[in-house]
């Protein structure tokens, strides 16, 4: 589960735990109930695990699961072991908070880096769909029906998408597991409920309620088009104004038609990591050379 730690209670629990994890980065704790290194590590761990939710968390008891230990060499306890894909690719002995921290950082870097200068579900070179660097357990929205919920709008669900409840307005607040640039948002839905006017703010320190929603000024306001709700439609930003997010708030303030409740059926997000952009790469979408993108 994201954002936990699993136990593994048998040898046969394990490789099934490394095959659903995909490729994802896995770190496992080997451990002993008998091992007081073992007993001071195990809560930096556990707090280690929402701070990587793109990762899995798994414990293996040594005693408890000695296949297991043997086949990977544990033989000092407590044992760190990383694997992606069911391959075994580092391993940290000790309990030392800061190293494993610093371990766990730099593998859990190098997996969510790979492959991303180019993504073809976007089909703009050098941008991202920015779906898996959203931390899906530090979001929030305001007004959402309790069928309807914002969880399903940001993971792609066929059959189920985000509504209002009491009104038109939505309030959506998303945090990222580290910062990006924006350069569009994917917000499709249906036209007679689908969004048309939002506010936009960044790095905000709270959730924004509706009446600072409305008073506040935001980094951008926008009107949606109506071919953009459309699956694959995006909706561009002022690209210079979403440099560095660490969290955006989105203010639904209607939807195209008036209608009594306002639906998202998928919520992305298009730009790049903050720390790996490089603008010499960035192809011009629109305008002139030397002109800000507004």
């Amino acid at each position: 589960m994201t954002g936990s730690v699993t136990n593994i209670a048998s040898d046969a629990e394990f490789m099934p735990a490394l095959e659903a994890a995909g490729d994802k980065l896995v770190v496992v704790d080997c451990f002993a109930t008998w091992c007081g290194p073992c007993r001071r590590i195990a809560p930096v761990f556990a707090q280690l695990a929402p701070k990587f939710p793109n990762a899995v968390f798994l414990k293996v008891d040594v005693d408890e699961c000695g296949r297991t230990a043997t086949s990977y060499d544990v033989t000092a306890m407590p044992t760190f072991l990383f694997f992606r894909k069911k391959n075994k690719i580092d391993v940290m002995l000790g309990a030392d908070p800061s190293s494993l921290e610093d371990k766990i950082r730099k593998l859990y870097d190098e997996v969510e880096n790979e492959d991303e200068d180019v993504n073809e579900d976007v089909g703009l070179k050098d941008y991202i769909d920015l779906l898996k660097h959203v931390n899906k357990s530090r979001t929030e929205c305001l007004n959402e029906s309790d069928e309807h919920t914002l969880q399903h709008a940001i993971h792609q669900c066929d059959e189920d998408y985000l509504e209002s409840d009491c009104d038109e307005q939505l309030i959506i607040s998303i945090e990222f597991t580290q910062p990006v640039k924006l350069f569009a948002l994917k917000i499709n839905g249906p036209y007679e409920t689908g969004p048309k006017n939002l506010k936009l703010f960044i790095n905000q320190p709270h959730t924004v309620g509706f009446d600072e929603a409305e008073s506040k000024p935001g980094q951008q306001e926008l009107t949606v088009e109506p071919e953009h709700l459309k699956e694959g439609g995006m909706t561009e930003l002022k690209f210079v104004k979403f440099q560095s997010v660490s969290n955006i708030v989105i203010f639904i303030k209607d939807n195209m038609t008036g209608a009594e409740k306002t639906r998202i059926d998928y919520l992305g997000f298009v730009g790049v990591l903050a720390r790996s952009a490089n603008m010499k790469q960035f192809k011009r979408v629109a305008g002139k050379t030397g002109e800000s993108h507004y």
